[in-house]
């Protein structure tokens, strides 16, 4: 636990570095390969993370051959790899270092043919000021109160260039203290 509540909670060495690079392109180009050389399974869908800030993430991945399905367009499972690259991002700039997170389970629906790019946007409501947040919900928790694991639930929405939500997903990750 960090040591007054008006502190801020240590942050992990993934948000830490995206915090050092530079703004922008750029920055968003250089934490992007990292990101996709320390996880080269994401590499897949090509993802460049645009915001990564506590309890927020947007993800972009752009239309190409490669994540094709048989009709051609954005294949279905690139776009759960899409979803879980921004709320693995969320999760590396909300969780403090004094809990770790894995997923835990996914619930997804394709809600329209996604024939362009994507942009996916993974985003936690702010706790409510007195009671922390509830198990289940959708928001940041209160880390210094969990004890043993809980459930941290963490929407992601996902859209084509012309704003159309083309996949709804829900991955809930286990949250332990270290």
């Amino acid at each position: 636990m960090h040591a007054h509540p008006a502190d801020p909670p240590p942050i992990g060495p993934t948000y830490a570095l995206r915090k050092r690079l530079p703004s922008g392109r750029l920055g968003n180009a250089l934490f992007s390969l990292g990101l996709c050389a320390r996880v080269p399974y994401f590499a897949t869908v090509l993802p460049t993370v645009k915001v990564m800030e506590p309890g927020r993430c947007e993800v972009t991945a752009p239309k190409w051959w490669g994540i094709h399905n048989h009709l051609g367009t954005f294949h279905a499972i690139a776009a759960c790899n899409l979803a879980e690259i921004a709320m693995g991002m969320l999760c590396e700039a909300t969780v403090p270092t004094t809990h770790r997170w894995i997923p835990k389970s996914m619930e997804v629906e394709y809600a329209a043919k996604a024939t362009t790019g994507l942009r996916a946007i993974a985003a936690l409501e702010a706790a409510p000021a007195a009671g922390g947040a509830r198990p289940g919900s959708d928001t940041v928790p209160d880390f210094d109160a969990i004890t043993e694991g809980t459930e941290m639930p963490v929407p992601v929405r996902i859209f084509d260039r012309s704003g159309t939500l083309v996949v709804r997903a829900r991955i809930t990750t286990w949250v332990t203290p270290r």
